[in-house]
């Protein structure tokens, strides 16, 4: 127990060493263009500045981060096991008795456990990240400091109706029957310039039919005048159900914590969560898929000796493949959105074929 204790420690204390190593590698080199694309998005912008542009660089980092973190992993299982093959450690291990699977369970649980810590640690930062990155880019493009998009809970709908106005329109719940909307405490905001409020109607409840929001149990605010209360009220507006839906929050704006809320509030409000599903069930998969690519690697780059095995060969077989494997897992991702296939199975096939299929090749080679 005691030779297995110190090997785990000392195969996980070099995959994790080369995982980081890799992984701040590929950070610079990412924020590094990211800054470059920024610096030529604000060229020539006087009000734009160098904090502004280093914060747009910075939260953009992270939701390409989440992406190569897979590719990150089998990089660095790549390397590790590139190094324990060439020094021979991976022979005499194996001529210690141990398995195959025996030498990689550490390395295994330590792949699994870096995949748990990036769906409930790191992806609550990242969404949050992606979110301030939305608004900071909105703000870039509309040109004002002050622009907000839409918030986490519940629905928010900004408008901009000309004349200098803005729209903020915000409903509590709301459900879909039909062509119309329903809502729940409904608030109407005017804002002029400078974010200035003109002009508010809260309404206990609100039908959208067509571009037209029928107000009930309304209250008119306005700034140097009494409240206002009316029965009924119709408030013309440019949105319709297609605007709403094109504007509900982006999965990716979502933290993992946050998602099955959210999947709950769009599905009781009749509209599709389909895309949240999928997001939600690929992070779950996410410690799986780090598995099964640590496990491409292990299959070209665990060799009893690295003389005359062409190891250039295998490094760039293993990178093919991991990139085949994505390709196609991205595929298979948006016929899961569409609907062309069931969210579970989207989610899940590609990463449990390329646990079956390197799990056997594996299994055949330890019988070798």
């Amino acid at each position: 127990m005691k030779f297995f204790a110190i090997l785990s420690r000392y195969l996980n204390r070099q995959l994790l060493g080369n995982f980081f190593m890799v992984l701040f590698a590929i950070l610079g080199i990412i924020l590094m263009f990211d800054s470059i694309e920024t610096l030529r998005k604000i060229s020539g912008r006087e009000d734009v500045t160098m904090w502004f542009a280093a914060q747009l660089a910075v939260t953009r980092v992270t939701k390409t981060v989440e992406i190569v973190i897979p590719f990150v992993m089998m990089v660095a299982a790549m390397i590790t096991f590139w190094r324990l093959s060439k020094n021979n450690e991976f022979v005499i291990i194996r001529s210690a008795g141990v398995s195959m699977f025996g030498f990689l369970r550490p390395l295994i649980i330590a792949a699994f456990l870096l995949g748990i810590a990036n769906t409930a640690l790191f992806n609550p930062v990242a969404a949050k990240m992606f979110e301030w990155h939305e608004v900071l880019d909105y703000r870039l493009d509309s040109r004002d400091p002050n622009a907000v998009l839409f918030s986490s809970k519940g629905l928010w709908i900004r408008e901009a109706v000309g004349g200098g106005k803005v729209l903020l329109i915000q409903a509590k719940t709301l459900r879909q029957e039909n062509n119309t909307l329903w809502m729940r405490d409904v608030s109407i905001t005017e804002l002029g310039e400078n974010a200035k409020i003109l002009k508010g109607y809260e309404a206990y409840f609100a039908t959208l039919e067509g571009n037209i929001f029928h107000l009930k149990d309304v209250k008119v605010l306005e700034g140097g005048k009494p409240v206002e209360f009316l029965m009924d009220y119709a408030y013309h507006t440019s949105i319709n159900m297609e605007r709403i839906k094109e504007n509900f929050i982006e999965p990716d704006a979502i933290s993992f914590w946050q998602l099955p809320e959210t999947i709950a509030f769009y599905e009781q409000a009749g509209f599709s969560a389909r895309r949240h599903w999928m997001r939600y069930l690929s992070l779950l998969v996410a410690p799986f898929q780090l598995v099964g690519m640590m496990l491409i690697a292990a299959i070209f780059m665990l060799q009893n000796t690295q003389r005359g095995s062409g190891t250039m060969m295998r490094v760039v077989l293993s990178i093919v493949i991991g990139f085949v494997v994505y390709f196609s897992s991205q595929v298979v991702y948006a016929f899961g959105v569409n609907g062309y296939i069931p969210v579970w199975l989207a989610v899940s096939a590609p990463t449990l074929i390329i646990l079956l299929t390197s799990s056997s090749m594996l299994v055949s080679a330890d019988e070798v």
